[in-house]
């Protein structure tokens, strides 16, 4: 399939409001590709690159707006994609000319659409609407398949493209390729927010509450003696980890895929700062050294697999009795079951005062919802908390001269696509802090004004808050009052982050008022 087909397609979906024509719309394209090009389609649709990063920064995106178009289309997807490839895969003295070049050639022979784009594209900047639920729906209405089935196995190949291309070049009978079992890691389950623990329970009733750690988040597969540690964006980081591994192999299981948290302790059993503990992460040399220096302890709340038995389609309760059966107490996150509010109430402050975040409530009855935000688990935390994508950030002024400060927060749109500016905030941010988000920022730079720097909508913070207020000001009626950072979370992906939708529910819950109409 030409490229120009496909930007028509992203162009057409943009502009159509209804969600049901964009699926229709998605649907036909879907139809028409050959098999190995349905894995790109899906990607581009989604806004990304099947390769991920490409090394290529602002001034040489931005740069590639001059090339003169071609006037007729000729471009094919496969083509493209070698082409993203190459780039990626340029290193050393001499990649930026042989990045430029590759990128060069490949803009001069698309037309101006394709060029508009492909720069889209590149700059992570594709708002059509395609998310992966829409895209779901149409990989559906394609194939004939339930939606669930589909999202079923995504949630199993830890994306949608294969099983797209699976289930179309295939037929619905090759999705039973997609199951749990060892060393093919699953999307995490996430969850929604409550007020309070008061509100969790009133949602859920019996609930199980679990400490809630400032830890990162791990997902431990084992095959006999065979042991590997996924991180939250199932990247393989075993070796970062050996203790986990020599805890994990001693358990009681020929298999096992456990979730959990890698946290750094303190001689009293108390967590180091978040920060503290992604320093274990993403470090290849002196592993040793850090080990001894900075011991990181698994503490797991999940089952998935045991043996030979899959705990996902199992409920809860079920699970924790698998867990308890296979871990021992000591890497197990610490948990009651309860539906009296003051007995979750003193839990709550216990965990508190031990040093976490809060509690995590979970329905009892509940499923694990791979790579979902799922009403059956419920984050609550003392103090109101978002985790927000950066999506602009404006120059400092006085002793922040020279730094990028003020940053522009969104909150994600799951209706429309994109995220939706919420306010600015400047506050809670350390000269380490100002150093480490210049730094980051300038690098996903896509363009700028005399005193604001635009980005490409990649970095999660962390954001603390009062209250949440209505505001004309901003597109989705809704602002943060009093925001300040906390962290960033480096570890998580900007379609992670919190949506609008849960703002406006939020907002409904603090203020007993109807979210303003958008």
């Amino acid at each position: 399939m030409q490229l120009s087909d496909l930007a028509e397609t992203s162009d057409a979906v943009a502009a159509n409001p209804s969600r049901l024509e964009k699926i229709g719309r998605l649907a036909e394209l879907l139809r028409r590709l050959p098999p190995d090009e349905i894995e790109i389609a899906i990607a581009f649709l989604s806004g990304s690159l099947r390769q991920g990063r490409v090394g290529v920064g602002f001034s040489a995106i931005s740069g590639l707006r001059s090339v003169e178009p071609s006037p007729s289309p000729t471009l094919e997807l496969r083509d493209v994609d070698a082409a993203f490839s190459r780039v990626a895969a340029a290193a050393g003295s001499g990649s930026a000319a042989v990045k430029a070049s590759t990128l060069g050639a490949l803009f001069s022979k698309a037309t101006a659409r394709e060029q508009h784009f492909l720069v889209r594209l590149l700059f992570g900047e594709l708002r059509q609407g395609a998310l992966e639920g829409v895209l779901t729906e149409a990989v559906a209405r394609a194939s004939g398949v339930s939606a669930d089935r589909i999202r079923r196995a995504a949630m199993m190949a830890g994306s949608l493209e294969p099983v797209a291309r699976t289930i179309l070049a295939d037929g619905a009978d090759a999705l039973s390729a997609y199951m749990l079992r060892p060393f093919h890691p699953v999307q995490p389950m996430l969850a929604d927010s409550a007020e309070d623990v008061a509100g969790a329970l009133d949602a859920l009733g019996e609930a199980s509450l679990e400490y809630k750690l400032d830890g990162a988040r791990i997902q431990v597969h084992k095959a006999g003696d065979d042991v590997r540690v996924y991180s939250r964006s199932l990247k393989d980081v075993t070796v970062a980890v050996p203790e986990v591994v020599t805890i994990v192999r001693a358990l009681p299981a020929r298999a096992l895929v456990l979730d959990g948290e890698a946290i750094a302790l303190r001689d009293d059993g108390t967590p180091h700062p978040f920060q503290l503990t992604m320093r274990r992460f993403g470090r290849r040399l002196d592993v040793d050294r850090f080990r001894n220096e900075l011991a990181v302890t698994p503490f797991f709340f999940d089952v998935l697999l045991l043996d030979d038995d899959p705990f996902v389609d199992a409920t809860h309760r079920l699970r924790m009795q698998a867990l308890d059966a296979v871990v021992a107490s000591a890497n197990r996150v610490p948990r009651i079951v309860t539906a009296d509010r003051e007995e979750a109430a003193r839990f709550v402050e216990t965990a508190i005062a031990g040093g976490h975040e809060g509690v995590m409530a979970k329905a009892v009855e509940g499923m694990y919802a791979a790579g979902r935000r799922g009403a059956a688990w419920l984050k609550v935390k003392r103090a109101r908390t978002l985790d927000l994508v950066v999506l602009a950030v404006e120059w400092g002024h006085g002793r922040r001269q020279g730094t990028l400060s003020n940053l522009h927060l969104g909150a994600r749109d799951d209706e429309q696509g994109g995220f939706v500016m919420l306010g600015k905030t400047f506050k809670g941010m350390t000269d380490e802090m100002l150093t480490w988000q210049t730094r980051t920022l300038l690098d996903l730079e896509i363009s700028r004004d005399a005193h604001t720097v635009y980005v490409r909508p990649e970095l999660v913070v962390e954001v603390a808050f009062n209250e949440i207020q209505e505001s004309p000001q901003y597109p989705g009626g809704l602002a943060l009052r009093f925001a300040r950072v906390k962290r960033y979370r480096t570890d998580k992906r900007a379609d992670e982050a919190d949506t609008l939708a849960t703002l406006r529910a939020l907002y409904q819950q603090t203020t007993g008022l109807p979210p303003p109409v958008r």
